[in-house]
């Protein structure tokens, strides 16, 4: 019986089954009673009936003998249809009625009245519970309608009805974390294109500068060079800002797939140093490899080798002219350790818990061309593969920047 499964159902069904018990303990009473006071009735009858005799001087023995015979006579017969009290005779039995129906109404009626405002008084009671239960329900459902989710529908019980608010707690947690989700993206898109309309508008303003001076000077070859290849780096940074803010926004929605297969460790180190040799070069900054060639890592090559790039180009940001950026990597029986460090100005110990925040720029930045997406960027990649990103530095010291992944079974 799964409907005994909810409290007040329960308690409501041994209550009726309590009062039911009791009306029939009751009536059963009842009837013991009025079955005796009907055989006193009929003792008392057969008392008088005797004594009468006896005063009619009808010896005893006759008395005896009639009162326990047993043989029945047509004369007899007639005698009781006479007086009215034969087993079959009305007013026998408007008698026995007479004497016993008075006392045995009385208890009946009062008995069965009892019951019922029991039974009707407790009745009340649980459907107003239930009524309270549904009023309650609506009030809480109410407030998820209104994307409030302070209130909670009762739980903790057991039955149907508690099983449906399950399910709709169930529902109001998944509005309400689609809720957040989308709250989070609409903050998201507001911070990016704020973000990006900010980030574009120094590299927009000098292209526009660029431009009115070469249109200005179109005889002067040196100068429309000079500033054709300003204009170039412009537009560089611009795309690399773009793209940047792309991965990002794929990152940050989920809809980044990383497809994990065994590589190279050197592979993906010299191929994310490739990219900013030239600039190292020009830069007077030195990029050096170390560790064992046949090192190998379950990762995605292409989004961890962007992820080691932009390590590095932070760290050319802050490394002076014949500095040196070390990239190395180790294993453990435990985790494999991919490390780039560098000699470099260091970050502060009061910025070093936020240079992984999208945007965010350092007091060493100075006024370096970065737009503070990098590191953001290379946490995302080392944690959506299942790693972490640490970072040790001091002022002055430079900075160790190590990404961990356990080692596959």
């Amino acid at each position: 019986m799964k409907f005994l499964h909810e409290r007040q159902t329960r308690r409501f069904y041994f209550f009726l089954a309590a009062a039911l018990a009791l009306q029939t303990g009751v009536l059963g009473l009842l009837s013991i009673l009025q079955v005796r006071n009907i055989r006193e009735f009929l003792a008392k009858r057969e008392l008088a009936a005797v004594s009468y005799l006896l005063e009619q001087d009808i010896p005893p023995e006759t008395v005896f003998a009639a009162w326990n015979g047993t043989e029945v006579t047509e004369e007899g017969m007639d005698l009781l249809r006479m007086i009215g009290h034969t087993g079959q005779g009305r007013g026998y039995f408007l008698l026995l009625m007479e004497q016993t129906s008075v006392w045995l109404f009385l208890p009946l009626v009062s008995a069965g009245a009892g019951l019922a405002v029991v039974i009707l008084a407790g009745a009340a009671v649980y459907f107003r519970r239930r009524e309270r239960i549904y009023e309650e329900a609506e009030r809480v459902i109410a407030r998820y309608a209104e994307h409030r989710f302070d209130a909670h529908l009762p739980d903790g019980q057991t039955g149907s009805l508690c099983r449906l608010f399950g399910s709709m707690e169930e529902l109001a947690q998944s509005l309400q974390a689609k809720g957040e989700a989308e709250r989070r993206a609409k903050n998201f898109l507001k911070d990016m294109i704020s973000n990006i309309s900010h980030q574009l508008k120094t590299p927009l303003a000098a292209l526009s500068m660029y431009t009115e001076i070469m249109q200005g000077e179109p005889g002067k070859e040196e100068a429309v060079r000079i500033f054709t290849e300003k204009s170039m780096r412009s537009l560089e940074r611009m795309e690399h800002l773009i793209q940047s803010l792309l991965k990002m926004a794929r990152l940050d929605a989920g809809t980044i797939v990383f497809e994990k297969k065994q590589c190279l460790l050197s592979e993906i180190s010299e191929q994310a140093a490739g990219d900013l040799l030239e600039r190292a070069e020009r830069e007077r900054k030195r990029i050096r490899i170390e560790g064992r060639r046949e090192e190998k890592l379950a990762c995605d090559p292409e989004w961890t080798k962007e992820a080691v790039g932009n390590l590095v180009k932070n760290a050319l940001d802050h490394t002076e002219a014949g500095g040196v950026i070390r990239i190395f990597w180790e294993r453990t029986p435990a985790v494999v350790r991919l490390t780039v460090e560098d000699d470099g100005c260091g970050i502060p110990e009061e910025e070093i818990h936020h240079i992984f925040r999208q945007f965010y720029r350092g007091s060493v930045s100075g006024d370096r061309q970065g737009a503070g997406l990098g590191l953001s960027l290379a946490k995302s990649i080392v944690e959506g593969q299942g790693g972490t990103l640490s970072v040790e530095s001091s002022p002055g010291e430079g900075s160790t920047f190590r990404m961990t992944f356990l080692t596959e079974l």
